[in-house]
């Protein structure tokens, strides 16, 4: 057995952690950009609540809320260019995974020179960027884990990681209690992502043993918490009695954000597999949601990759209580199911023309997820899945 474990993030995990952000975001500078999508940290409170923390502790802040889902290349540099204006030595992070992503590419960019794309694709390398700190929204990307950043090229729709340790944030305020805010449907899609970066780092060619520790306690809180907090949150959501007690909904919120931020300090080491490389040349061209987006692939992905390590699909089977690895894409098409989430591409907007480009991309964002997955896949395996998908 040999194998590296390398990952510089420090959590601050827990209840109301919020509320000592200045605490955290002191020790990296005095003037932070703050890094918000354009309504939801506004409307639920939280921006006034962190803003409110900084001016008690005479933390100098500038705004930019200009963060899409699925952000943009363009948008980092808009940030970064910001910050540079503003003198900001900080970026404090408000928000899902786009958020976290955008804010860690304006951190670098704030820093470095040249074609964002460069840094992207390795052709360019850096270690330098602006100290992050990240208060995550949803519990799904995993973002606040990782050194990872999903960015869109708007010219090309290449979909792709900026990845290196300097933007592994540096302290990541990860508080259950922030996250009751989310519609159900976007539960749903957070937390299918989280469910499947824990299952491909799990059952990747880079797994070792603290990730398949970690991710296999992750599968194991999603298997059990995810499907009763969602269909508690959408009883909510229309009026009705919430189906969880507030004891369970409290546990259940602490297991799923756990699980998914599990799942994004995992997949910083393991890595992704074939579903993520096949996803995000969906969303690099339609724009599509993310775990949306999953949902359709996973389970058909999981059918035809599992035989590649019997052992470790079926461990995640049984977890689901099915009985072999043969059975994990039923387990997961029952999940997706009970989110009520899509099923096929053709609901999403994509038709069998866009196949050709869709495999034309996974060649060119995914390389890497293709050599990750246990499983041989050939160009015409991943057209034909991508059909099956329709």
């Amino acid at each position: 057995m040999e194998f590296s474990y390398f990952l510089p993030v420090h959590i601050e995990f827990g209840w109301n952690k919020v509320d000592s952000v200045s605490e955290y975001v002191k020790a990296y500078g005095h003037k932070a950009l703050i890094v918000t999508g354009r309504t939801s940290a506004k409307r639920s409170g939280l921006y006034d609540r962190v803003v409110a923390k900084l001016d008690a502790a005479h933390i100098d802040h500038v705004l930019f809320d200009k963060v899409d889902a699925n952000p943009l290349t363009t948008t980092a540099l808009d940030g970064a260019a910001l910050a540079e204006s503003e003198g900001c030595d900080m970026v404090l992070a408000i928000g899902g995974g786009s958020i976290m992503d955008c804010a860690k590419g304006i951190a670098f960019m704030a820093v470095n020179n040249g074609d964002i794309n460069d840094y992207i694709f390795n052709r360019k390398a850096s270690d330098k960027a602006l100290p992050l700190v990240v208060i995550p929204t949803t519990c799904g990307t995993g973002s606040e884990g990782n050194g990872f950043g999903v960015l869109t090229n708007p010219d090309t729709g290449d979909k792709k990681s900026l990845r290196c340790n300097a933007i592994v944030p540096k302290v990541s305020i990860v508080d259950p209690g922030v996250m009751g805010t989310m519609p159900p449907q976007v539960l749903a899609s957070v937390g299918f992502d989280a469910l499947c970066h824990n299952i491909e780092a799990y059952t990747s060619k880079t797994a070792q043993p603290f990730t398949d520790a970690l991710a296999h306690h992750a599968v194991t809180l999603l298997a059990q918490y995810l499907v009763p907090l969602y269909r508690h949150v959408k009883a909510v959501a229309n009026g009705q009695a919430g189906t969880l007690s507030d004891e369970q909904c409290k546990h259940a919120w602490e297991s799923v954000t756990l699980a998914s931020t599990i799942g994004g300090m995992v997949i910083n080491t393991a890595g992704v597999t074939l579903g993520h490389g096949m996803e995000h040349p969906a969303s690099g061209l339609k724009d599509i949601t993310h775990g949306v987006g999953l949902a359709v692939i996973e389970p058909v992905v999981v059918d035809y990759t599992w035989n590649g390590n019997p052992e470790k699909f079926g461990a995640l089977a049984r977890i689901f209580n099915h009985g072999d690895g043969s059975e994990l894409g039923e387990a997961l098409r029952s999940v997706v199911d009970e989110l009520d989430l899509t099923t096929n591409l053709t609901k999403l907007g994509f038709t069998k023309q866009d196949i050709p480009w869709l495999v034309d991309n996974v060649y060119v964002v995914a390389a890497g997820n293709l050599a990750n997955t246990m499983a041989d896949v050939s160009r015409e395996d991943i057209e034909m899945l991508y059909e099956k998908m329709m």
